[in-house]
């Protein structure tokens, strides 16, 4: 893919949801919700504080993340469904 991201921004792709609850019922797509869920596909090189230095991102390309609800903005590239959001949005890392 021959996309950066710029600043402190990063490249996700959702991480799809289980179709079925713990209990075995099927949900069906249109009562799913969008996952919060996902995998850093390329991250920028980072902020810049007021003194021109710069802070290197905290995650990188393979890390799963999980982000707010309303995180992000959606785009497609290549024909795949992606979002550009700040580091900021990201709530934290799934080891």
């Amino acid at each position: 893919m021959a996309f950066t991201p710029l600043h402190d921004r990063v490249l996700v792709r959702r991480i799809e949801g289980e179709d079925k609850t713990k209990g075995g019922l099927i949900i069906p797509d249109s009562a799913k919700e969008k996952p919060a869920e996902g995998e850093i596909v390329s991250a920028g090189p980072g902020a810049r504080k007021d003194s021109g230095e710069l802070i290197a991102p905290s995650v990188k390309a393979g890390d799963r993340i999980l982000f707010g609800k309303w995180s992000g903005t959606e785009v497609k590239l290549d024909g795949e469904d992606l979002l550009i959001m700040k580091e900021s949005d990201i709530l934290g890392i799934i080891s």
